[in-house]
């Protein structure tokens, strides 16, 4: 496990500990979300970039299916909360 050290103006680490935000199991949350969500944006950029031709019935697939683990590990992660 690392351990990672932060600096925060006051206010703001005030109001994130009084919210709950900086437990470590609220941190991990926090950084695969936005994991995923980065992941999801890179890969609408792909297939927004690629050509129509290029775009095939298999990967088309492809995209909706990490689109779909996508949605429903959010959900788990949700429902855990």
């Amino acid at each position: 496990m690392t351990t990672i050290q932060i600096s925060l103006p006051d206010d703001l680490a005030e109001t994130a500990r009084d919210a709950g935000l900086l437990d470590p199991d609220a941190i991990q949350g926090m950084l695969r979300q936005q994991l995923r969500s980065r992941a999801l944006a890179e890969l609408q950029q792909v297939w927004r970039s690629m050509p129509p031709a290029d775009l095939t019935p298999e990967i088309e697939q492809q995209i909706v299916d990490e689109v779909k683990r996508y949605r429903a590990e959010a959900s788990r992660e949700r429902q855990s909360r």
